[in-house]
């Protein structure tokens, strides 16, 4: 019993760190950034100062490493204890029932079984949610269902940068209900916001440093430089 509660533990833990990198992507992450992120709030490691910035500087963000990291604590102490009766002869067949059993498989080799099942079991989890077909399937699937069900709203920025004192580059992509829609450069008065605005992406085409009188339209993407915090604030449109 020990053994399979070792093994649905696992098997959770990687369906959990899979749901918190598609919410952190659905937030503005890139997907690889994202899965490190709920790998390390997950497993409480691997964070970095400008990363970890980019969690705590983000209230959305911040409940789904919050839950993250309790899920990782639980699921933690719950993978230690399993896994420590997993090893206890008593727990995998305190008797033999066969006749002659016990002359093929002694009493003090039995631990050492269960941990080549262990291992075997881990491998061959890991090999499931590494195959890019099936993981694939299971990650359109699952973030399907966190759209659907509205669990999170995905953003319409990425933030691609975090330097020093909270400043950093995002790309902005302009949809309907974006305050700055049909404004120029000059009128949606970014800069007075610390906000400026150094690319803009139309279709196929990129203007760089773009002008004052640059108009923004539906489906631009801007590349912007400033304090994400004001970027989130004047720029963050949530999809529909």
């Amino acid at each position: 019993m020990n053994l399979l509660l070792f093994i649905i533990a696992i098997i959770a833990s990687f369906i959990v760190v899979r749901i918190g990198a598609i919410a952190f992507e659905l937030t503005g992450l890139e997907w690889s950034l994202a899965k490190f992120q709920a790998l390390s709030c997950f497993s409480g490691t691997g964070f970095t100062t400008k990363e970890a910035e980019l969690i705590t500087g983000n209230p959305q963000r911040r409940r789904i490493a919050s839950v993250l990291m309790v899920l990782g604590n639980a699921g933690l102490i719950t993978v230690i204890a399993t896994f420590a009766n997993s090893l206890r002869p008593s727990t995998i067949m305190p008797k033999f029932t066969i006749p002659f059993l016990h002359l093929v498989f002694p009493s003090s080799l039995l631990p050492w079984i269960n941990l080549l099942l262990i291992v075997v079991s881990i491998y061959a989890i890991y090999r499931f949610f590494a195959h890019t077909k099936i993981t694939k399937k299971l990650t359109d699937a699952l973030r399907a269902r966190i759209i659907k069900k509205d669990i999170i709203k995905p953003v319409t920025f990425e933030e691609l940068l975090v330097t020093t004192g909270g400043y950093g580059v995002s790309s902005i992509a302009v949809c309907k209900g974006s305050q700055i829609l049909e404004k120029t450069l000059f009128e949606s008065n970014l800069r007075s916001h610390d906000i400026t605005v150094l690319a803009v992406e139309r279709k196929e085409e990129i203007i760089p440093n773009p002008p004052a009188e640059t108009k923004i339209m539906l489906d631009d993407t801007l590349i912007c430089f400033g304090k994400l915090e004001n970027i989130r604030k004047e720029l963050y449109v949530i999809p529909k």
